[in-house]
């Protein structure tokens, strides 16, 4: 793989050229900033920025005011590469607090392999409706310990819109959800991003996540898409690199609250 090539390819396409990734949502242009504003419960956030040392502080004042007029926190993405080099403690400086670093992982779907299945006693079921809904939402709030609302709504708004720009799965022993994931299909890009894969602790170690990755990078491969990414934590970095995705950058989410 060519790395700047590729990270080239998805900053166009991902970032600079971002689509909305729910109904209700709007991404528009503000100067050197590409921002998304959601619809009720969805993500609000700075998705690409093209600024220096002359224009970074302007730029940050007038997306804070733009999304707290609205009454909504907001997420600056920011990846390593992006400038300046100080952005992020200019961002910190104005307000927003650094979540945990992730790393941007990209693979070819023609250099995957997708012949991975979940373990015995474990289905996957494709999540089509509220029911489903529900058990990704469940799985999420066990495997991050986070409140799942936000996700459930952000999902059923997605599968009840277009719903063939999103891909959920929830991995199930019996009837128990023990994992769970999704991928977002946006029409014009090259890029599946895979999203939210989580199993639960007392799943973890036995192949369920390297199977949710094989089956949203088949669907993928199987709709015409060139590429799967993946905001990897250090957990699953190590599972992606075995599967065959590189590591391209760095992303940090920027949280500023209200």
């Amino acid at each position: 793989m060519d790395h700047a090539a590729v990270l080239a390819l998805f900053d166009r396409d991902m970032r600079e050229g971002a689509r909305p990734d729910a109904p209700g949502a709007r991404v528009e242009r503000a100067g050197k900033v590409v921002r998304q504003t959601g619809a009720e419960h969805g993500w609000n956030g700075v998705v690409w920025s093209d600024l220096d040392e002359t224009t970074a502080d302007a730029a940050i004042a007038d997306q804070i005011r733009h999304f707290t007029g609205l009454r909504r926190e907001f997420e600056w993405k920011l990846y390593g590469h992006d400038k300046p080099e100080d952005l992020g403690s200019r961002l910190r400086a104005a307000g927003f607090t650094a979540e945990p670093e992730e790393t941007l992982m990209v693979a070819g779907l023609g250099d995957l392999a997708l012949d991975a299945e979940p373990p015995e006693g474990v289905r996957l079921l494709p999540v089509t409706d509220r029911a489903g809904v529900d058990l990704v939402a469940e799985v999420h709030e066990q495997a991050f310990g986070t409140d799942g609302t936000r996700l459930r709504h952000q999902l059923l708004a997605q599968l009840t819109g277009e719903a063939d720009t999103v891909v959920a799965v929830v991995a199930l022993a019996g009837d128990v959800p023990v994992s769970a994931a999704r991928m977002e299909l946006l029409r014009g890009t090259r890029f599946a991003g895979l999203w939210g894969g989580g199993t639960v602790q007392a799943w973890r170690g036995r192949g369920i996540y390297r199977a949710l990755v094989a089956h949203r990078a088949r669907v993928a491969a199987d709709r015409g898409y060139r590429y799967v990414q993946v905001d990897a934590s250090g957990q699953s970095r190590p599972v992606l690199a075995r599967l065959g995705f590189q590591p391209l950058t760095t992303t940090t989410p920027y949280v500023y609250a209200l």
